[in-house]
């Protein structure tokens, strides 16, 4: 795919979440959808392989039924208004990948790249979650579910990207219990997570890394694997990384809310995600170095240094603020 094509369709993509945003009806709020679909597919199929072939075929079939089921539930809006948010509300989830209808979103993730995985874990939440707030419906099962799901689906995983989208599952069931607040608290979420996701992708997309193992022999020296560790604490929520921040603005607002058992339940989901990233990054810290001295190459270091060095900078400003 040339790159003013690439380009097209990804400006497509941002103006087509933008119309659903700044729209004050239902229907074009859905053609915003559609849009963002259309320009999202052929992003997906530019490897033009196998893979891709059938990732872009599942999210087209998948999002198609959830715009449907949308349409046909604004479609009986006057007539019966809790059967229409029941069916909105199933698209959405539909639509973002939640629990309990996850399982495409997992396939796709294990068959595209990495660029395409960022995409679809962060912008692609964008759209939908800003109609759920807008429905003004309680996700609370959906999100608790979500939690649930995104911990344990992910305990007997060794594909690196199916363990970001059950991590990516986890996070959205936070987001969706930040939207029944009424605020814009899930933005910030939104916000915080996809800074985390940018630089993990774009080292997983360098080195390769697409199973766990891989992280052992493709990080070459300890400055990497410290970086990468770090990365991954921060993700699971661990205190005082920087995604700890969004979790703990959950957690104060759920508290404010009285639902202790809810807010319990989803911090010891957490702290099951939190577990199986350091079982990852704990095997790659065993081995201090898997190349010879004289081999090593340097090139890398600095800039990984400077993207972590960033990342603690924001926390300890953002930290300050709050």
């Amino acid at each position: 795919m040339k790159k003013s094509t690439k380009m097209m369709f990804f400006t497509m993509m941002i103006i087509g979440t933008m119309i659903t945003m700044s729209s004050n009806s239902w229907m074009s709020m859905w053609m915003g959808l559609e849009v963002n679909m259309m320009s999202f597919i052929p992003l997906i199929y530019k490897m033009k392989n196998n893979k891709s072939a059938e990732s872009s075929m599942i999210y087209f079939l998948t999002q198609s039924m959830s715009s449907m089921l949308m349409l046909f539930s604004i479609s009986m809006n006057s007539m019966m208004e809790n059967k229409m948010m029941i069916l909105l509300t199933i698209s959405l989830m539909i639509k973002m990948g939640a629990a309990p209808f996850q399982m495409w979103f997992t396939e796709m993730m294990n068959k595209m790249s990495w660029m395409n995985c960022l995409i679809l874990m962060t912008w692609q939440k964008m759209a939908p979650m800003f109609i759920c707030q807008m429905s003004q419906e309680k996700f609370l099962m959906s999100s608790a579910l979500s939690t649930m799901v995104g911990a344990i689906g992910g305990l007997n995983q060794t594909s690196t990207r199916k363990i970001m989208a059950f991590s990516s599952i986890n996070h959205m069931g936070w987001m969706m219990m930040c939207t029944t607040f009424n605020n814009n608290l899930w933005i910030m979420y939104l916000l915080i997570y996809s800074t985390l996701m940018m630089p993990l992708a774009w080292m997983f997309n360098e080195k390769m890394i697409m199973h766990s193992s891989q992280m052992m022999t493709n990080m070459k020296s300890m400055t990497e694997k410290m970086n990468i560790t770090c990365m991954m604490m921060s993700m699971g929520g661990m205190p005082p990384m920087l995604g700890f921040l969004p979790k703990w603005m959950a957690i104060n607002s759920m508290m404010e809310s009285n639902m202790y058992m809810i807010m319990i339940m989803m911090i010891m989901m957490s702290i099951i995600t939190l577990f199986y990233y350091m079982r990852i990054t704990m095997s790659t810290m065993m081995i201090y170095e898997v190349q010879k001295k004289w081999m090593m190459i340097n090139q890398n270091k600095n800039m990984y240094t400077s993207i972590m060095l960033t990342m603690n900078l924001l926390l300890m400003t953002m930290m300050m603020f709050f």
